[in-house]
């Protein structure tokens, strides 16, 4: 008995030496594999696998090594023995197939992989764990045959679909991607929002969101009830800035789900922020036809007059007495309802109109004193009635009326977009005053505010501050042009011409000359002077294309003779040239979009007839 537990002992004693001693062998040959020292480590793995107690440490890296060195019948021998020790390892059966394909007997392979993925097409782990073996494998058309066949044996044609997606996303085929991440939605409508946040990462071309498009047309065509199909024409639509097509499927759904126009409006509301006014009205004007007497219609009546303000408001010159036919259209609206949260905008942008174009500033202000004054208006509004009140004070030449106004909503809105508004506003308050180290001041934080649109006009100041100030260190052309700006502000185009021509001539090549040409053909623009416009322009985008407004000037170009002079050749030629010569400007969605209105890649008559009675 003393000699058996001696050898027992001793026995066991040696077994842990040679655990340890391959433990220290195994940590050598992964070093020797990770340093790329392949030939040593392949020398320590033969040695290490004659050790079955090993071989779950270092198989993949060993079957990695031995396929590399193109060992294929040793690789045969030792895949086949693994086999006969473990019948059922999943992955030891799919690298059986791999040395084959490896050693380029595709034939026998694409037996033994059939083969196996038959004999798993019931077992959905299986399935998806075979699968990824395949894809790390780059082995992805029998991924694909994996997923298929599982499905196929499910009797379940959604089955699998975001597994298939993903493949079909790492092959590039973004038709097959889209389509099976349709099935996925459908399967599930929560889905919804995933696959959306998804495509829009993945599709980032147009016409990538045409085959999208299609491919839910076929959708709906197959199933015209079905609302997820219609849900994602509205977001592909609305991705390419079509809103007339969003609007088509909203106004379906609509109707479908007795929303009362809800879904409609906010495609309206979407397109009149994107100054597509010509849909926007369309829209408005067919909530009110179809559901009066319903909020729904309450909203849409304010938002065709701020419709047609925005239109009148950009079409040059503006013409005075469309401004006074829109205040009457705000004073039907008020006189229809009476004053109340609905109304209190309508108000708002009457005092606008008043102030900003009429020079009726005693008028504006009574009318914002009195929405300040109401003791329900929601803080929000009040707000952006001390704002506006603070504009008008600029007007009337009491900037410091402004500052305290700006300050105040500042204070009362801290870390809002409000607030951040507010900031800029003071921002270029003190612009306009030359006092640029202030300006500055108040620019710095805004750069990093959330809404995109504060954070680049905060940019855009700044920079201008800053490089003309570090050539002209007392500013002297900068406070002309910044007065300049200020008379702009007033919609005072002579004095604002008179100030930026001196300039020219004056401080001539100097760092604002670019800035300067920019400003006249806003002018020029806004005066309805378009051929000056053009040409001012013209002279920023091709001799100042890098500096900041060289984007701008050359999409401004192609506005005026898109939106102004409606001249549709000319148009297209500059829209297109930009999309080629400022790939990253802020400008390039809209720039497309009005290419593609241009060319007539919105038009779809048959669809529009075929959804007419949904």
């Amino acid at each position: 008995m003393h000699k058996l537990l001696i050898s027992i002992f001793l026995c066991c004693v040696c077994t842990a030496a040679s655990y340890s001693q391959d433990n220290e062998t195994i940590a050598i040959a992964n070093e020797y594999y990770g340093s790329g020292e392949f030939k040593k480590a392949m020398d320590l793995y033969h040695k290490l696998a004659q050790n079955k107690r090993n071989i779950t440490i270092i198989h993949n890296n060993y079957f990695f090594l031995l396929l590399e060195f193109s060992e294929f019948k040793k690789a045969e021998r030792y895949i086949n023995k693994l086999i006969k020790q473990a019948p059922h390892n999943l992955y030891y059966k799919m690298d059986r197939g791999l040395v084959y394909w490896k050693a380029g007997n595709k034939e026998k392979a694409d037996l033994i992989f059939k083969r196996y993925i038959n004999q798993i097409q019931t077992n959905s782990y299986q399935t998806r764990i075979s699968a990824q073996y395949f894809v790390n494998k780059q082995l992805t058309d029998y991924a694909i045959l994996t997923y298929e066949t599982g499905r196929n044996a499910m009797s379940n044609e959604y089955l699998y679909s975001l597994e298939l997606a993903n493949v079909y996303r790492i092959l590039n085929n973004k038709e097959k991607m889209v389509a099976e991440y349709l099935n996925f939605v459908v399967q599930n409508p929560s889905n919804l929002n995933y696959v959306r946040n998804s495509l829009q990462n993945l599709l980032t071309q147009p016409e990538e969101y045409t085959i999208f498009e299609n491919l839910l047309y076929d959708k709906i065509h197959e199933d015209p009830d079905n609302d997820v199909y219609a849900e994602l024409l509205i977001w592909v639509n609305l991705q390419q800035k079509n809103f007339y097509g969003a609007f088509i499927q909203a106004r379906a759904i609509d109707k479908r789900k007795n929303s009362q126009g809800a879904r409609s409006n906010r495609i309206g509301l979407i397109a009149l922020e994107n100054a597509d006014y010509k849909t926007s009205i369309k829209i408005f004007s067919y909530v009110i036809r179809e559901y009066p007497g319903t909020v729904n219609y309450i909203m849409a009546k304010m938002y065709l007059i701020r419709s047609y303000e925005e239109d009148v408001r950009n079409t040059y010159p503006v013409d005075e007495r469309e401004i006074r036919n829109l205040i009457a259209d705000y004073n039907r609206f008020i006189n229809e309802l009476g004053i109340n949260r609905n109304t209190l905008e309508a108000l708002r942008n009457k005092a606008q109109l008043h102030a900003f174009y009429l020079q009726e500033y005693d008028s504006a202000v009574t009318i914002l004193k009195r929405i300040i004054d109401i003791p329900q208006v929601s803080d929000k509004l009040k707000s952006s009635a001390k704002l506006d009140l603070g504009d008008i004070y600029i007007l009337t030449n009491e900037p410091w009326e402004s500052s305290l106004l700006y300050s105040q909503v500042e204070k009362e809105n801290k870390e809002t977009p409000q607030g951040y508004e507010a900031k800029l506003k003071n921002a270029k308050l003190w612009y306009y005053t030359g006092e640029f180290k202030l300006a500055l001041n108040h620019l710095d934080i805004l750069k990093e505010a959330t809404s995109r649109r504060i954070a680049n006009d905060a940019m855009e100041l700044s920079v201008l501050i800053k490089d003309n100030l570090y050539i002209d260190t007392v500013g002297t052309a900068l406070k002309m042009f910044a007065k300049a700006d200020l008379y702009l502000y007033k919609n005072n185009y002579d004095s604002a011409f008179t100030i930026l021509s001196t300039i020219l001539v004056d401080y001539e090549g100097h760092s604002l000359t670019d800035e300067i040409h920019y400003r006249l053909g806003e002018i020029h623009m806004k005066t309805g002077q378009f051929d000056k416009a053009i040409a001012s322009f013209k002279i920023v985008s091709e001799n100042y294309p890098h500096d900041i407004y060289g984007d701008d000037a050359h999409f401004m170009i192609a506005t005026i003779y898109d939106r102004q002079l409606s001249w549709e050749e000319k148009a297209m030629e500059y829209y297109l040239s930009f999309l080629t010569k400022f790939p990253g400007s802020l400008h390039i969605a809209e720039a497309r979009k009005r290419l593609r209105i241009l060319r007539g890649d919105f038009e779809s008559p048959s669809t529009e007839s075929s959804l007419e009675n949904f």
